[in-house]
C-alpha cells in the first residue's frame, strides 16, 4: 500500500508520517490502536512542494506518486487570517480539497480529509455528533465545510479539535512560552472542546485510512475543558502554579479575535464508538507526554 500525506510538514501530518512509516509501532504509544504492518510506503508532501490551489501541481503529483489513499491534512488553518483573506482560505481549502479528490480519485485512491470543530457554530447545549448539520461561524470553518463537501460517500472526512502536538505551534507551547514571563496569564473561560493529541490522533486517523473506512469520524481525546482550565493544567502539568491563570469572557479579549469562535467544540466520537473502535485516552494524558517531551526545550 502506497499512502500520500499532504501537509506532512505539520504538526499532525508529521506524527502521520512516523505512525504510517513505522517509526511509531502502536497508535499513542501504549493504547496498540494501530499496529503498522509490512508494506505499506508513506510520501509526504509540505507546502514547498505541493501548494495544493494549483490543480496542475496536484496533478503532477499524484501522478508521480500513485497513491492507494491519500490523506489530506494540507491546509491554511490561520483562522483570524483567514477571516481577513476569504478568497485565500477558500482556494486553499476548498478548492484544493476539490483538486486533491480529483485527482486521487482519477487513480483509484481513497481520500481522508481532516476537518474541524469550526464547522459547527458552537450554540448547541451537547456534544456534536457526525449527523449534525454543519453551521460554521467563521470564513476558516466555512472553507473548511467546503473541503468536506468535495469528497463523496465513498471518501473519510475526519473532525477533530484543538490540536496540540510536538511539531509546530500550539496553545500547549503558547501556555508554556507565556509561563517563561511574569505576571497572569489570561484564557477565556467561555469556550469548551476536546484537547487532542497529535501523537494519539494520528495512529487513528492511520487506522481509518488503511481501512478505507467511508464516512464522517469525530476524533478527539476524550474528556472537557475550557481554555483557562487546559491552560491551568498545562502549567500544572510542568510543574507551575496553575493559579497564575485568570479565567476571562471571550468579550474581554485584548485586542478581539477577528475571527468568531464556537462557544461549545465538544465533538461526540459517536462513529468510532459505535463501530466498536478504540477511543482516545483522556486529554490529561496526551498533555503529560506532550510537556515531557517539550519542558526541555521550553524550560
Amino acid at each position: 500500500m502506497r499512502v500520500l500525506v499532504t501537509g506532512a510538514g505539520g504538526q499532525l501530518g508529521r506524527d502521520l508520517v512516523d505512525v504510517l512509516g513505522g517509526a511509531v509501532p502502536t497508535g499513542g504509544r501504549d493504547r496498540g490502536a494501530f499496529a503498522v504492518g509490512p508494506g505499506i510506503d508513506v510520501v509526504g508532501t509540505d507546502h514547498g512542494r505541493l501548494d495544493v490551489a494549483d490543480r496542475t501541481a496536484v496533478g503532477d503529483v499524484m501522478e508521480q506518486v500513485r497513491p492507494d489513499v491519500v490523506v489530506h491534512g494540507a491546509a491554511w488553518t490561520a483562522v483570524d487570517a483567514c477571516e481577513g483573506d476569504p478568497d485565500r482560505a477558500f482556494a486553499t481549502n476548498a478548492l484544493g480539497t476539490r483538486h486533491v479528490a480529483e485527482a486521487a480519485h482519477r487513480h483509484g485512491a481513497h481520500v481522508v480529509y481532516l476537518s474541524t470543530d469550526y464547522v459547527f457554530d458552537g450554540t448547541s447545549a451537547r456534544p456534536y455528533l457526525e449527523w449534525d448539520a454543519p453551521h460554521p461561524l467563521s470564513v476558516y470553518g466555512r472553507s473548511k465545510l467546503g473541503g468536506e463537501q468535495e469528497l463523496d460517500s465513498r471518501d473519510t472526512i475526519v473532525r477533530t479539535s484543538w490540536v496540540c502536538g510536538a511539531h509546530g505551534a500550539n496553545m500547549v507551547g503558547t501556555v508554556l512560552r507565556l509561563a517563561a514571563g511574569d505576571g497572569a496569564l489570561r484564557f477565556v473561560d467561555d469556550q469548551r472542546g476536546c484537547p487532542t493529541f497529535t501523537a494519539d490522533l494520528a495512529s487513528t486517523v492511520a487506522l481509518l485510512a488503511t481501512e478505507r473506512r467511508p464516512g464522517v469520524f469525530h476524533v478527539t481525546n476524550q474528556g472537557v475543558a475550557t481554555w483557562y482550565e487546559f491552560a491551568g493544567a498545562v502549567l500544572a502539568a510542568a510543574g507551575l502554579d496553575p493559579a497564575r491563570v485568570v479565567p476571562i469572557s471571550t468579550a474581554e479579549l485584548d485586542p478581539p479575535r477577528p475571527a468568531p469562535r464556537p462557544a461549545n467544540s465538544v465533538l461526540d466520537n459517536a462513529a468510532l464508538r459505535l463501530a466498536g473502535m478504540d477511543l482516545l485516552p483522556d486529554w490529561h494524558d496526551g498533555l503529560d507526554r506532550l510537556v515531557s517531551a517539550l519542558a526541555p526545550v521550553t524550560r
